[in-house]
């Protein structure tokens, strides 16, 4: 019974994951305290959750795709410097120790909390920018936000549609396909770094990806450009759970 444990933590929570994930972004928030909250410890909990993305997020970006959201002129420079980013990020986490890891977390969840509760935080710039400009300001966030994937990562969708939308000036749609893209690129680009050091929990990670990527699909087919409002209580919640947790540990 001991063994099915993780399983029973984790699978219900990378469904929801997948499920915000693919409607407002931020289903790390959901999905990395669920391995943390399974046992694992902080880099092979990283890792293993970066498997469970990329499963989830492959459906997703596949499905926008197919529904014209991905401008790919707009998408490509950002996932070209966002895989940069991530690789980076994912090397550095590799630096930290399990308890740094923890105590940086206790940091970057309360902050993540405040930035979701933010009553207008994807809201599209009200004057368009030229489309060149846009790009370049989207590339350079797309290689921020990634190195902090690489590094840590719960946030990434949605702090990728803040900037895409709200500093870019992108549509709500386009945003969220370039979102996809890009999120994609730096899960992938971290979990092969995770992979070469043998810090992934394949099993887990594999059938926690498999409910990652049913929440996915349905998460996308509910889309409606205004997703973060109905998941923001969800996120918080989790936050909340994870944030004791961690600080019980580390006392």
């Amino acid at each position: 019974m001991e063994s099915l444990i993780p399983f029973l933590i984790v699978c219900p929570l990378t469904l929801l994951a997948g499920f915000v994930d693919a409607i407002a972004g931020g289903g790390g928030l959901i999905s990395l305290p669920a391995f943390f909250m399974a046992g694992l410890p902080a880099h092979a909990a990283v890792a293993t959750n970066k498997m469970s993305a990329c499963m989830g997020t492959a459906l997703a970006t596949a499905r926008f795709i197919k529904q014209g959201f991905v401008i790919w002129k707009i998408a490509l420079p950002c996932a070209a410097l966002a895989l940069l980013g991530s690789a980076a990020g994912a090397h550095l986490a590799l630096s930290f120790s399990d308890e740094a890891l923890r105590l940086i977390m206790l940091i970057i969840v309360p902050a993540t909390a405040a930035y979701i509760m933010r009553p207008k935080s994807m809201q599209p710039r009200e004057s368009a920018l030229p489309l060149r400009r846009a790009i370049a300001i989207s590339a350079a966030a797309s290689f921020a936000i990634g190195i902090y994937d690489g590094f840590y990562g719960p946030g990434t969708g949605t702090f990728l549609m803040l900037a895409f939308t709200s500093i870019a000036g992108l549509a709500v749609n386009e945003a969220n396909g370039a979102t996809k893209v890009v999120n994609l690129t730096t899960n992938v680009s971290a979990l092969v770094v995770f992979l070469v050091n043998g810090q992934v929990w394949l099993l887990l990670g594999i059938v926690g990806g498999l409910f990652n990527m049913l929440g996915a699909w349905l998460g996308v087919n509910l889309f409606n450009g205004k997703g973060l409002a109905a998941v923001k209580p969800v996120m918080l919640a989790v936050l909340a759970i994870f944030f004791v947790k961690t600080l019980f540990e580390l006392l």
